[in-house]
């Protein structure tokens, strides 16, 4: 391998006489390097919990796929970041709240039309309590 090539290279006295032995040196220093850099990869990962916030930006990487306007970030200026984020939810209750009124407005004008209906019928239960007082005098 050209691994082996390289480390032969940095130790050619010794290759020279002992190749089988430098090809074993060479074997033994791979296996206890790939062995110390899994180790420490896995310390790592034990430590910061890695590997649950890798799983997590995974998820997020394959999120973002999908959609199509670029992420938010913030442009530096707090009444800007914070109006970017606030307007879309005032307006949102805006329109609820205007939904709200025109149901209350309408209960309303349900409410006055009973009231100006009964008006109307206590004045004729009226009127013809007094054409029947009138007639009985």
């Amino acid at each position: 391998s050209s691994s082996f090539q390289r480390f032969a290279r940095c130790y050619r006295d010794f290759y020279k006489a002992l190749p089988e032995v430098t090809q074993s040196i060479h074997e033994q220093f791979v296996a206890q390097l790939q062995a110390s850099i899994k180790d420490e990869i896995q310390k790592v990962k034990d430590e910061g919990n890695l590997e649950m916030l890798l799983n997590s930006l995974d998820k997020i990487v394959e999120e973002a796929k999908d959609r199509e306007e670029p992420a938010w970030r913030p442009s530096g200026i707090p009444e800007e970041d914070v109006r970017s984020t606030l307007v879309p939810y005032l307006l949102k209750h805006r329109a609820y709240l205007q939904r709200l009124l025109r149901e209350k407005e309408e209960e309303n004008r349900k409410a006055a039309e009973a009231v100006l209906a009964g008006r109307r019928r206590i004045a004729e239960l009226r009127e013809r309590i007094r054409a029947r007082k009138e007639d009985w005098q």
